[in-house]
């Protein structure tokens, strides 16, 4: 049997990756999605890449925000890291510490 797959979900531990980076990682994927929370009527353009998310990786965080839209964002770490491109984990590792900015510039709706 190979180890790998053990492997490659210990990466994220590995490399200091916790599970409130994964959090702020899909609440983010989340608001690339879908910025305006799913209001009715309400359609916003962003440039990702004014923001630091290169196309590329807009792609995948749609991707994944599609997929858990209506998701708490606890999501498990291994689960998220495995629907990851090469290229979104580089940009996950380099901006773990940045990703909940993402709520502050699309605050919930609802919030007074």
């Amino acid at each position: 049997m190979s180890q790998e797959p053990n492997k490659s979900a210990q990466i994220p531990e590995i490399i200091g990756l916790q599970p409130r980076h994964f959090a702020d990682l899909v609440r983010a994927a989340q608001l690339v999605f879908d910025p305006c929370s799913g209001t009715l009527g309400r359609s916003l353009t962003i440039d990702w890449q004014d923001l630091g998310i290169p196309s590329n990786i807009v792609d995948n965080l749609k991707e994944i925000g599609a997929e858990y839209r209506y998701s708490s964002p606890n999501i498990p770490p291994e689960e998220i890291w495995a629907k990851l491109t090469a290229e979104s984990r580089l940009w996950f590792i380099n901006n773990k510490d940045n990703l909940w900015e993402f709520e502050e510039i699309f605050p919930a709706l609802d919030e007074d």
